[in-house]
């Protein structure tokens, strides 16, 4: 028998590796067990198996805690959001990966330059122009529509995610040959049907990329949700920090842990079902051109 020699930066890899998912596996599997423990359970010894499943905790995190209300309003906003971003990333990476007119590598160097734009250094400003905003509506109309608004809180996500959408999207637009699109033309398609019927289509394992990352980041986001929605309408990072606050105090452990369990769930599933597409996008998109 030939045994296969392995070397020990290999070695070094895989046991780093092992760590590495040792360290996330093990506090999120310790979540999930203390979600269904009883609150009388917490005193002892934290690493105790529950003695039941104790599905209690998520029905309070949802009606008691107005989790139910916040975990709607992740979901409007991540929608409105991703659908605006594509609406407006995908001619725009389009158009700048294909054609050259006036102006266009400003606009390139522009976007790229929002690579590089840290989102949480621009809420104050974005909250401040949102407010005089509504200022001026105030005296116009007698309400401000501005702030505590999900549509504006989508259309601030979109507006920041646009930079690394484009820079994903126009790299796999670049790398498509330029002999589908005279086809199409010789065939007698006009510009806007050309990429919606031919270009979009064959970008689509990177445009399922841009929607799982984005996703990801739009549901997870906490600063801008916490500083543009100051009323009772709150994005689910947000209504768990509150959740958190009040159940410590409560010292209700249970409750907190089932809220934290709500905000993960669908993030976990989403990446596990589609792991394979997220890295087929990366590697046909951004990593090309």
């Amino acid at each position: 028998m030939k045994y296969k020699k392995i070397s020990v930066s290999r070695i070094f890899i895989y046991i780093a590796l092992i760590a590495l998912a040792i360290t996330i596996i093990v506090p999120v599997g310790w979540v999930f067990l203390a979600s269904i423990k009883e609150n009388s359970e917490f005193y002892g010894n934290p690493w105790t198996l529950p003695k039941g499943f104790y599905f209690q905790n998520f029905i309070d995190a949802f009606e008691k805690a107005n989790m139910k209300e916040y975990f709607l309003n992740s979901i409007i906003v991540t929608v409105l959001a991703l659908l605006l971003l594509l609406i407006v990333a995908l001619p725009a990476a389009y158009v700048l990966a294909r054609y050259k007119f006036m102006g266009s590598k400003l606009l390139n160097i522009l976007f790229m330059g929002g690579l590089f734009i840290n989102v949480n250094y621009i809420v104050v400003p974005i909250f401040l122009m949102l407010l005089d905003g509504d200022k001026i509506l105030r005296q116009w109309f007698g309400d401000g529509l501005l702030l505590n608004n999900l549509f504006v809180v989508a259309l601030v996500y979109a507006s920041t995610a646009l930079p690394f959408t484009i820079y994903l999207l126009s790299g796999f637009f670049i790398s498509i040959p330029k002999d589908y699109e005279e086809a199409a033309f010789v065939d007698g398609s006009g510009y806007f049907n050309t990429m919606i019927k031919i270009m979009m289509p064959m970008a689509r394992p990177s445009i399922i990329t841009v929607i799982l990352f984005n996703f990801l980041s739009f549901w997870n986001e906490y600063i801008i949700s916490m500083t543009l929605l100051t009323k009772e309408s709150k994005t689910l990072p947000v209504g768990l920090m509150q959740l958190m606050q009040a159940q410590k105090s409560a010292a209700n452990y249970g409750r907190l842990y089932a809220g934290l369990i709500i905000v993960m769930l669908p993030t976990l599933l989403l990446y596990i079902l589609v792991q394979k597409k997220l890295t087929q996008g990366m590697s046909l998109g951004g990593l090309k051109g």
